[in-house]
């Protein structure tokens, strides 16, 4: 059984006036406005970019589905920008 775990952290750009990510993901960038936007492009785009570049040809034929399907930490970020 593949278990996958990735972290998703939102950093907030003064200057920019933006949420930024950080993550093990890869291909994962996110810049926006609100932490409501934000979690709405993670939630849409993480799982895909997980299954695309973090799992192989081999595991996507081998592997249930359910196995494939990642689990993915996000805790909103606290303080004043939040």
């Amino acid at each position: 059984m593949v278990k996958r775990m990735f972290n998703v952290t939102a950093h907030w750009d003064d200057e920019a006036g933006v949420f930024y990510s950080d993550s093990d993901i890869v291909g994962l960038h996110i810049e926006a406005g609100t932490i409501e936007e934000f979690e709405a492009v993670m939630m849409d785009v993480a799982p895909s970019l997980v299954i695309a570049n973090h799992v192989s040809k081999d595991e996507l034929a081998s592997s249930a589905p359910e196995d494939l399907i990642p689990a993915i930490l996000w805790q909103r970020p606290t303080g004043k920008a939040a």
